[in-house]
């Protein structure tokens, strides 16, 4: 694992992980239920710390990260911290990063889980 000399320690990290899980958004609950229990043949755990990041799913054995994207993502500041997160993931880690809209989750979670499919 790569660590930045400006990551939290992974003791924080975890500890703030466990709080997300037990407050998710109304769309990562929504996503949660379709993908927990090997619904889609994959195991997915949610709010997984990676280096100094807490992805919202991440499904280990097909090397993929989903993050649903809230309003707070619309911003240019959040944006640019995006990019930066999904290269980090994807050149250090190899990782895929799948990014769905919260509202399209909310409004139609099957087409959300239909995106998540695919990119598995």
């Amino acid at each position: 694992m790569h660590l930045h000399d400006d990551a939290p320690s992974l003791f924080v990290l975890v500890a703030f992980a466990r709080a997300m899980r037990k407050a998710p958004t109304q769309s990562e609950a929504l996503l949660w239920a379709q993908l927990r229990g090997r619904k889609l043949g994959v195991r997915f755990r949610r709010q997984h710390p990676i280096d100094r990041y807490i992805v919202d799913f991440f499904a280990a054995c097909a090397r993929l990260v989903v993050e649903v994207d809230g309003a707070v993502h619309d911003s240019v500041e959040r944006r640019r911290y995006d990019a930066v997160r999904t290269a980090v993931l994807e050149r250090d880690y190899g990782l895929r990063v799948l990014r769905l809209d919260a509202a399209l989750v909310e409004r139609d979670v099957l087409a959300a889980v239909a995106c998540v499919r695919a990119a598995l």
